[in-house]
């Protein structure tokens, strides 16, 4: 019966099972993700998650009683340097549990526990996400407010774009029109030249033949 059982033994001594979690914690800070079983997950996970917590404030204090944990200077190191900076931002939670099914050779349940803050896949799928929007009427209400605004400004988009047409239209006739006239003009100032010519010709000639009756 398990009677006020609050943690897993795991079948070990208590200086076994103590230096078997700080193993695991120190192999799961270096490398950010491990394979192990669930049942060592769960222990793991209550064993770490305290010392992540202690790591956000890096003092001589900390960094000593993490030491007194791992007993291992380079996960320290890599805890102190590293991964607070990571979990600087979140207020816990900062291991993940994800169930392979069963092993082989004792039909174990085997699992990954990793740090959350290290799986770029997982970030990038959670911030591609659309955020949920509220179900409200405040909320309908501006949403309905903004979609007017827009639909009015488009409106009047349309109404500038065709005036902007209708003087591009305007603009054009008058320059045939202008052209026009100018064509016209020049047409007729060459038929008056053309008149205007004729008519000293016909002056030449009576001229002439009034010379020739003299």
């Amino acid at each position: 019966m398990r009677h006020g059982k609050t943690d897993n033994h795991l079948g070990r001594t208590t200086s076994h099972r103590r230096a078997l979690l700080s193993n695991m914690a120190s192999s799961l800070i270096l490398h950010k993700r491990i394979t192990t079983t669930v049942a060592k997950a769960k222990e793991l996970r209550k064993y770490v998650e305290p010392l992540l917590t202690k790591s956000k404030e890096d003092s001589t204090n900390s960094r000593r009683v993490v030491f007194s944990y791992l007993q291992n200077k380079d996960s320290v190191k890599e805890l102190f340097d590293n991964v607070a900076e990571k979990i600087s931002s979140r207020p816990g939670g900062y291991t993940r549990i994800i169930k392979l099914g069963n092993r082989l050779g004792d039909n174990a349940d085997v699992c990954i526990i990793e740090l959350v803050d290290y799986n770029e896949l997982l970030l990038k799928d959670s911030e591609s996400k659309t955020k949920t929007t509220r179900r409200s009427r405040r909320g309908s209400s501006t949403t309905k407010k903004a979609e007017v605004t827009e639909v009015a400004t488009s409106k009047e988009d349309i109404v500038d774009k065709q005036e902007q047409a209708e003087e591009t239209v305007t603009s054009a006739t008058l320059a045939e029109e202008l052209n026009e006239t100018v064509e016209n003009n020049e047409t007729l100032s060459t038929d008056e030249s053309e008149s205007a010519a004729n008519d000293m010709d016909d002056t030449d000639d009576s001229s002439k033949k009034d010379d020739k009756e003299v």
